[in-house]
C-alpha cells in the first residue's frame, strides 16, 4: 500500500486525533505524521524531503498543514485532502503554546514572511476539502472560495479540529485510490 503524509495544523504535533484516525484505517507503517518546526521554512524544507523519500501518494493536511499541503501538493504534483484548510494564516504571532503538549514556542514575525512565500492556486494538484461551517477560528467560505474548482464537501455544524475525522476515512481511501 502507498503511504500518506499527515500535516498537522499551527501548534499541534505528529501524534493527534487526526493522524490515529488515518493510522487505524490505513495502518500504522502507511501514515507519515511528524512535528513540524514552528518555522514555515524548516516545516517546509522537512516536508518536502519527507515526500522526496518516501513519494507518499496523499498528502493529508489540517488548518495550517491544509495551507502546507496546497502548496506542497503543487509543488510536486500531488493529491491532498484538506480539513479546514487555512488559505491566508498572516495573523498570528508571538509566544504560543503547542496543544498537545503545552510546550512553548516563539512564533516570529519573520514566520509571517516566509507563510507569504508558500501561496498558491490550485493548478497541478488534485484535492479533496473538507470543510465544517462551524470552523470556529478560520472562516470556511474562504476555503469554499479558493477551491471553488475542486472537490469541496461541506458539512454544517462541527469546528476547527474536524472531531468526526472517522465519517471521512472511507472517502479519503477512495479519494487516494482513484485514478
Amino acid at each position: 500500500m502507498s503511504k500518506l503524509l499527515y500535516i498537522h495544523g499551527f501548534a499541534s504535533c505528529g501524534k493527534g486525533q487526526k493522524s490515529t484516525a488515518l493510522a487505524k484505517w490505513f495502518g500504522q507503517e502507511n501514515v507519515i505524521a511528524p512535528d513540524l518546526p514552528s518555522s514555515p521554512k524548516k516545516a517546509i524544507s522537512l516536508l518536502s524531503s519527507l515526500i522526496e523519500k518516501e513519494n507518499p501518494s496523499l498528502l493529508v493536511g489540517s488548518s495550517l498543514g491544509g495551507y502546507y499541503a496546497g502548496y506542497l501538493a503543487e509543488k510536486y504534483t500531488k493529491k491532498a485532502v484538506l480539513i479546514n484548510p487555512s488559505i491566508q494564516p498572516y495573523e498570528t504571532i508571538g509566544m504560543q503554546e503547542r496543544f498537545c503538549d503545552q510546550k512553548p514556542f516563539m512564533f516570529e514575525s519573520l514566520f509571517l514572511e516566509f507563510l507569504m512565500e508558500f501561496r498558491s492556486k490550485p493548478c497541478y494538484g488534485t484535492y479533496l476539502v473538507l470543510l465544517q461551517s462551524g470552523d470556529e477560528v478560520l472562516d470556511y467560505t474562504k476555503a469554499k472560495k479558493h477551491y471553488e474548482d475542486q472537490r469541496v464537501i461541506v458539512e454544517y455544524g462541527g469546528n476547527h479540529r474536524f472531531e468526526n475525522i472517522g465519517d471521512y476515512l472511507s472517502m479519503i481511501g477512495n479519494f487516494k485510490d482513484e485514478k
